[in-house]
């Protein structure tokens, strides 16, 4: 399982899909090799880190 390094700093983003009255809200950011999500609402709660390749296959299975 990938975690995110202790000496790294992430800079969060949240979707252009997240709306703006706090409901459905995800975050992400680029970590060397990988792609890190975490629920904007929840930021100290858990996190999914996957590799950039899975996460592109992830975006376009849910495009289609």
């Amino acid at each position: 399982m990938q975690s995110i390094a202790s000496n790294e700093h992430p800079a969060w983003r949240k979707s252009s899909y997240s709306g703006g009255t706090g409901g459905e809200c995800v975050e992400l950011t680029h970590l060397r090799g990988s792609v890190a999500v975490r629920d904007s609402k929840d930021p100290g709660g858990p996190t999914l880190v996957v590799s950039r390749d899975d996460f592109a296959a992830l975006v376009t299975g849910l495009k289609r």
